[in-house]
């Protein structure tokens, strides 16, 4: 018995399989005929057959049979069971279902899935860029596709080959319309590039426009070659203080211009301490009546369209007091030794003139006292000779008076 019954089974699998012919999907083009063949039906009439149709034409299945009569001049029933749709739009878009029975009581089923398209005119780049810059974002151009169903994709190439959106180097802006009555498409799309220095000089940029649709072949525009050219590296940015050297005396005005041979003219920022002033875009920056709280380092930062931010050297804006004070906190420490050295060589200068003044004065002492010492001498050498003289008879008399 289960035999039997597993065999039954299988039976009735078939005979279901046999009788429901498989979906299909059927694309046609928009406004052209297009004919479904009902499978299974007797070539000649009296037919037992019925459509039914869910598209965007109906809010629920409509049914259309040989014996009623045609469907405006939306679809009609052929003599031979086939469905005819004169001219299909978009609102035909949706699923059509046949049923028949032969003269043997067969019953065949056949589903059809049916899309339509619409093929748009050539796409073509529109401002396209005669020149890019390397290293500067850049637009290429603007790919435009007009009249086309479904809406499709555009997409770009470089040299032949797919050109990947990736946020930094390339980067793609896509805009899509519907036209109100017609409903057919018409999408925009915008590249820009970073081209790399070293690259290129003339790139290939070309844009095409797939339906998605099986068999159906891309379209192309014709191709672009913008040059590209890589700017000079820009000169340093300078910045120029007057009075020269940033040091000055409270209540003077201080001129800091930032320097760029840049045309047209950049950008210009400040900075002081390295942290940004709240100042508009000048070359220009007068610090009028300075004070201590202007003190500290200043640069200016030139944003070049080729080239990005460039910062200046940075310069030093000091505030000397004048007064008997002495300097103030801040100042320039190379003012207060000048002051030092000029103190010091004062008092060296008159070190010098005092030890001159002391060694005339010891010398005019010294011949002084050999002056006074002289004739000392001479009265002792007369006492000595003196003595002599005396010493000389006494010794006579003594030699005399012998025996």
């Amino acid at each position: 018995m289960a035999a039997w019954a597993a065999a039954g089974a299988w039976v009735l699998v078939l005979s279901l399989w046999g009788a429901v012919v498989g979906g299909q999907n059927v694309t046609a083009r928009i406004g052209e005929p297009l004919v479904l063949n009902c499978k299974g039906a007797p070539k000649k009439p009296p037919q037992q057959l019925e459509w039914k149709l869910n598209t965007g034409r109906t809010e629920a299945w409509k049914v259309l049979s040989p014996q009623g009569g045609p469907w405006d001049s939306v679809a009609r029933v052929l003599p031979n069971g086939s469905l005819l749709l004169p001219a299909v739009g978009i609102q035909d878009e949706g699923t059509f279902r046949c049923r028949a029975t032969n003269r043997n009581g067969k019953e065949t089923k056949t589903n059809y899935r049916v899309r339509v398209y619409q093929i748009p005119g050539k796409p073509e780049i529109v401002d396209p860029a005669s020149e890019l810059m390397a290293g500067v974002p850049s637009k290429v151009g603007t790919c435009v596709s007009e009249g086309g169903y479904p809406a499709g994709t555009l997409s770009w190439h470089l040299d032949g080959k797919p050109l990947v959106p990736d946020g930094k180097g390339v980067s793609v802006k896509e805009q899509t319309w519907r036209h109100p009555e017609t409903g057919l498409f018409t999408l925009q799309s915008e590249l820009m590039v970073t081209p790399a220095g070293g690259g290129a000089s003339r790139p290939t940029f070309s844009c095409s426009f797939s339906l998605g649709l099986p068999r159906r072949r891309a379209l192309h525009t014709a191709p672009i070659q913008p040059g590209v050219w890589e700017p000079e590296p820009p000169e340093e940015v300078q910045l120029v203080v007057e009075p020269e050297g940033g040091v000055v005396a409270p209540g003077e005005t201080v001129t800091l211009t930032c320097e760029t041979p840049a045309q047209p003219p950049p950008q210009i920022h400040w900075m002081k301490d390295g942290v940004p002033l709240s100042l508009t875009s000048s070359p220009v920056l007068i610090l009028p009546e300075a004070g201590p709280q202007d003190q500290g380092t200043y640069s200016c930062v030139a944003t070049l369209p080729s080239h990005g931010p460039q910062e200046s050297p940075a310069v030093s804006i000091s505030i000397i007091e004048t007064g008997e004070e002495g300097p103030t906190a801040g100042s320039v420490g190379g003012s207060g030794l000048g002051t030092l050295a000029l103190a010091l060589g004062i008092l060296g200068g008159l070190g010098t003139v005092t030890l001159l003044v002391g060694v005339i004065m010891w010398r005019r002492r010294r011949l002084q006292g050999e002056e006074r010492k002289a004739p000392e001498n001479q009265e002792e050498e007369e006492e000595c000779a003196e003595l002599n003289q005396s010493a000389e008879p006494e010794a006579g008399e003594s030699s005399t008076g012998g025996p």
